[in-house]
């Protein structure tokens, strides 16, 4: 048996990451984000579309409304903001 050596870097988990569209970027330095996930029917086992909204941060203010951006979990910033901006995929 090997023993690997353990460093904080391969410790700690790898965080979520999401994609979405930015629904609203009324906010300062905040953007409402719903991502569409697609999940069995809980009797029926039909395919549905569940939405969620994520408020995610934004400090340079680089995402619009309509864009796909992708969005990364963080420790939580306020009451409902946990996600930031990582990246906008396309305007």
């Amino acid at each position: 048996m090997s023993q690997e050596t353990v460093t904080p870097e391969t410790k700690r988990s790898l965080r979520k990451e999401r994609v979405g569209v930015v629904v609203s970027d009324k906010m300062n330095s905040t953007i409402a984000v719903a991502v569409v996930r697609r999940v069995p029917h809980p009797k029926f086992r039909k395919i549905i579309k569940r939405t969620t909204k994520l408020y995610a941060h934004d400090e340079k203010g680089e995402a619009k409304t309509g864009d796909k951006v992708r969005v990364a979990e963080i420790k939580p910033m306020s009451k409902s903001k946990r996600w930031r901006l990582v990246e906008v995929l396309s305007h």
